[in-house]
């Protein structure tokens, strides 16, 4: 007879069956247990890797603060508009390493509620890596971590662990403009103090800022239902924000609504804006806005909410079953008066997340505005005070580096000389063109002759439909001849894709009379690729795109390059002979 018949719960080797599967339910369990205790360690290990970076921000005075992270070796750290605009231009920073370090700002955008400072007395600050947030997906591990009630008195960051909840969130304004758009909701519990400390996912990578969360009416207790702006956002922004600048957001001069078919249309658009100059209309379906499809009026406003202003954006539009591609530049949202510090408090939008009842004997609120401190003695060069600036000696240090690459073009200096150069356009016709202080000049072929003068009239669009391309070719005289002093204002504005779609670029914009021009500098090889001159605001500007850089009997200048406005290219440009002329009884 078969032993398995007679000794059914008998293992084959004669060992009894209830004891085969409790060693192998010990087995199963061990092995779970050993998954969990790997998840953990790996978790450990993640939080240990990232605490370095993370910034607990104390007002100078001592009361009030926050959080923030450390994005880069040099100092440079993100938090909240909220936090540092109740701390001063100058605060007190803490890392994990003991150490209380000294801090200045740098930039704030108030609509976005993010701000920019600098970590001082180091140039190897601990600094995160640097996620896409376009990839995040809701249900994946969120970390955030900081200094919530200000309990990281020894600069030990509080972390607290949940799940993406949401992506793409839109946030109502709240209190004046700050508005929180495209940003990730989570459960990960953020709570005051919380505020501009990071959002890290499960490889430790730096997925958002926390920001805002959604609260009970009887208290700043967190329900889970936190908020953190998205870091590609950031990214956006942080050039500008380097820029000491207070930046802004941007709008598309038009308002949208979701239609009855689910399709987002033009409710209304403003005539002068560059949308409608492309052909947008009210009416028309938006299809695509930034590269993303848009299925509602909200998330139009999410994917806006992420630009700054000045940017071009593509944008699809469909009309009579039609599509139609585009590349809009996007205005600033507010008026300048409004970003001025205690200037255009506006009444928020939409529904409003509850004030917290401050009862006696409550700790002190971290975000509260602080009286200001001096600034630390051997840091107090660093900040400059101007109108329209957060701390315009960042701004000034752009724009020295900028100036600084134009070093190539040295031999052009001059305040007193005529340029003339001469070469073909691409359909072989030849060209001279000659800029003089009485008048700019332009010969094409056998029969097109164009001359603005100098003689103090405003400045015109000649020859017709170019922008303004004898007045562009101006600006690059003025620029390349006697820079910045050349100029009412000079500004660096940030960084932005090249005409919406190409390699990252810096931006140095210049105002002398009417014309403003925006210039753009390489941020791989710092040189000169192209610049804009506007004649008036709202209108097309002249396009001007650097292809090459020859030397001409010693002095370099640009040898090939494309003018256009709009949507029209006027040529493309050989140059192949340049004379500097000083003007008569004028010594070079």
């Amino acid at each position: 007879m078969r032993h398995d018949v007679l000794f059914p719960f008998m293992g084959k080797r004669g060992q009894p069956g209830w004891l085969v599967a409790f060693l192998c339910l010990v087995s199963s369990v061990s092995a779970a247990d050993s998954s969990v205790l790997e998840a953990e360690t790996a978790r450990a290990d993640m939080i240990t890797r990232v605490a370095p970076s993370v910034v607990a921000i104390f007002a100078s005075s001592g009361d009030g603060g926050g959080s923030g992270v450390l994005i880069s070796p040099d100092g440079y750290a993100v938090s909240n508009f909220h936090v540092t605009n109740g701390s001063g231009n100058f605060m007190k920073c803490g890392l994990n390493d003991g150490r209380l370090y000294d801090a200045v700002i740098v930039g704030i955008d108030p609509t976005g509620d993010v701000a920019l400072i600098k970590l001082l007395g180091r140039d190897d600050f601990p600094s995160a890596t640097i996620g896409n947030s376009d990839l995040v997906r809701v249900g994946e591990w969120a970390f955030a971590m900081g200094n919530p009630f200000l309990l990281a008195t020894d600069f030990q960051p509080t972390v607290t662990a949940g799940i993406v909840s949401g992506v793409h969130r839109y946030q109502y304004p709240a209190g004046t403009f700050l508005e929180y758009a495209d940003c990730i909701q989570t459960d990960a519990s953020i709570n005051p103090g919380n505020s501009g400390g990071p959002l890290f996912n499960a490889r430790g990578e730096l997925i958002g800022i926390n920001g805002r969360g959604s609260f009970e009416k009887r208290g700043r207790v967190n329900i889970g239902a936190g908020y953190a702006i998205s870091i590609n956002q950031v990214m956006h922004f942080l050039d500008h924000l380097k820029s000491g600048r207070i930046v802004d957001h941007a709008t598309l001069g038009a308002t949208v609504r979701t239609s009855l078919d689910h399709g987002v249309v033009v409710d209304e658009i403003l005539e002068f804006s560059s949308a409608y100059r492309r052909g947008l209309r009210e009416d028309d379906e938006i299809v695509m806005f930034g590269g993303r499809p848009i299925g509602s009026a909200n998330q139009f406003k999410n994917v806006l909410g992420i630009y700054p202003d000045g940017w071009k954006v593509p944008l699809t539009y469909r009309r009579d079953g039609t599509k139609t591609d585009i590349m809009v530049e996007l205005r600033r949202l507010h008026q300048v008066t409004e970003m001025l510090p205690n200037q255009g408090q506006k009444k928020p939008k939409g529904p409003q997340q509850p004030m917290p009842e401050r009862k006696p004997g409550d700790a002190p609120d971290p975000h509260a505005a602080q009286e200001p401190v001096a600034a630390p003695e051997e840091w107090k060069h660093l900040f400059e005070a101007r109108e329209g600036f957060a701390n315009y000696y960042f701004n000034r240090l752009a724009q020295d580096r900028l100036f600084k690459s134009l070093e190539e073009y040295a031999g052009l200096k001059s305040n007193e000389t005529r340029w003339k150069f001469a070469g073909t356009l691409a359909d072989g016709q030849e060209f001279v063109a000659t800029l003089a202080p009485q008048g700019l000049g332009l010969k094409i072929g056998k029969s097109g002759i164009y001359f603005q003068p100098l003689d103090g009239s405003d400045p015109v669009d000649e020859p017709a439909g170019t922008g303004g391309f004898l007045t562009a070719l101006e600006q690059l005289k003025l620029l390349l001849s006697r820079g910045a002093e050349a100029f009412s204002v000079v500004t660096y504005i940030g960084s932005e894709p090249l005409d919406g779609v190409g390699p990252k670029v810096d931006v140095l914009q210049t105002d002398v009379g009417l014309v403003q021009a925006r210039w753009y500098f390489s941020q791989t090889s710092s040189r000169l690729v192209g610049f804009d001159s506007s004649l008036a605001r709202d209108v097309d500007a002249c396009e001007v795109r650097i292809h090459s850089v020859d030397d001409f009997q010693g002095k370099r200048f640009p040898s090939a390059f494309t003018v256009r406005s709009g949507e029209r290219e006027f040529g493309s440009f050989r140059v192949n002979a340049l004379e500097i002329q000083p003007l008569a009884g004028k010594m070079q």
